[in-house]
């Protein structure tokens, strides 16, 4: 069974209004996320690389074969021609 609502006042409210059994368990399964900047329901989550990108060349000495190799350089394991 899928229902549909909106948040309201922090909490779910069914479009329409349904009288669900206490205990029952449900799945919740966010369609569009308001941006906090913008008010964009359809702004795309930022990506890993958005997240990350304070890190982006902070990383000086690596040998230039680090990203295809990095078992071996962690953990041993034969390098990758």
């Amino acid at each position: 069974m899928t229902l549909h609502g909106h948040i309201e006042n922090g909490g779910i409210k069914f479009d329409p209004p349904i009288a669900l059994p206490e205990g029952a368990t449900v799945e919740v399964q966010v369609i569009a996320v308001r941006s906090a900047e913008a008010g964009d329901t359809n702004s795309e989550p930022p990506t890993l690389l958005d997240r990350m990108q304070e890190f982006v060349g902070t990383f000086d000495g690596l040998p230039a074969d680090a990203s295809a190799n990095l078992d071996h350089y962690l953990y041993g394991a034969p390098k990758r021609q």
